[in-house]
């Protein structure tokens, strides 16, 4: 038992210095961060300082935020100096899903969910669920939230330890 709870308040404190740390570092790249962000493995571009998030933003594994646009290649040739870049700006209260990839001149309003795998570019309102590729507005956020809490998949187990949380799924989805 005692190994058990030293391996989940280890776990835990591991991913909360890891993140602080992880978005210090981003800072000081020059990403502008909001308070109350959580950000798992993303990757920030090379011109992380094109890059703002607002408040209580939440970056999923494997996000990519794309500043430049690498395409005028094919006119190096004609034009060796052209290059072009785009800020990207992120709202307050926005969950930007796993490997969702960001692209340069986006601007993404507050209280946003951005869906894993969307690619996004161009500018998107306030309480928008936006998804696919290219990423377009589905809907509104207030509409997602009534259909999580109608939804059979709903479940309230933020209070649950890892064996408790484990138990009741396994049950739940018949998997003894």
């Amino acid at each position: 038992m005692v190994g058990k709870l030293t391996h989940l308040l280890y776990r835990s404190l591991t991913r909360i210095f890891i993140g602080k740390a992880r978005i210090s570092l981003l800072r000081k790249r020059g990403v502008k961060i909001g308070d109350d962000c959580m950000i798992f493995n993303a990757d920030f571009s090379t011109e992380p300082y094109l890059i703002s998030l607002g408040n209580h933003v939440a970056v999923s594994n494997g996000v990519r935020f794309i500043t430049h646009d690498g395409a005028v290649w094919i006119y190096r040739d004609e034009l060796p100096d052209l290059d072009v870049f785009g800020k990207i700006v992120i709202g307050n209260n926005t969950v930007v899903g796993m490997n969702a990839i960001i692209l340069p001149n986006t601007v993404i309003g507050d209280n946003c969910i951005v869906a894993a795998g969307a690619i996004v570019k161009g500018r998107f309102d306030d309480n928008s669920l936006i998804m696919g590729n290219p990423a377009k507005k589905i809907m509104d956020t207030k509409l997602q939230k009534q259909m999580y809490l109608m939804s059979p998949s709903k479940f309230d187990l933020k209070k649950l330890n890892d064996r408790q949380k484990r138990k009741v799924l396994m049950e739940r989805f018949g998997l003894k």
